[in-house]
């Protein structure tokens, strides 16, 4: 069984709940105490693919930089985007600026990979009612942009869609 490795990085505005989300996804683990990330933190998880019709499994490290969000850290974060394949552009639903700043994000991170794939999460769904969440995911759908796989409504808290988020990169990744 061999295993490939692949760099994500996952980032946004400060305090969108990046960590929270890797926290997550690498621990099933949500703590409402804030963590601010200094610079990056790396983690790591194996995904394991099972090929249908050969008997043989893929592994998957994904290699997942949690870049810091503050605005003085941009011109810097950039030089962190370098040979990743992928990316999490994060929102927080519950701070409208932080959306608006969405595209911005994803137009950064493409000058840097152009080839790269992208998913946007909205992060922070279980603080604002389930009507609403809908229109917000619509209004934030990058979906004529060829590298924006999807838009995703996340909750680091609750778990949803988390593991989807990073499962679909995974399986284009692979």
């Amino acid at each position: 069984m061999s295993t490939i490795s692949k760099k994500i990085c996952l980032f946004g505005d400060f305090g969108v709940g990046k960590t929270s989300l890797i926290r997550q996804f690498v621990e099933s683990q949500f703590s409402d105490k804030y963590l601010s990330t200094v610079g990056v933190k790396i983690s790591k998880k194996l995904v394991t693919f099972s090929n249908k019709g050969i008997y043989s499994e893929q592994n998957l490290q994904l290699i997942i930089w949690d870049i810091e969000g503050s605005n003085k850290f941009k011109a810097v974060a950039q030089n962190y985007f370098q040979g990743s394949k992928a990316a999490v552009i994060v929102g927080d639903v519950t701070q409208p600026e932080t959306l608006n700043h969405l595209q911005e994000h994803i137009q950064t991170f493409l000058t840097v990979n152009p080839q790269s794939y992208i998913i946007v999460a909205l992060n922070k769904s279980d603080m604002i009612a389930a009507e609403y969440l809908e229109n917000i995911r619509k209004m934030y759908h990058f979906s004529n942009q060829n590298n924006i796989l999807d838009t995703y409504i996340t909750s680091a808290k609750t778990g949803n869609n988390v593991n989807e988020i990073f499962q679909t990169l995974a399986n284009r990744l692979i």
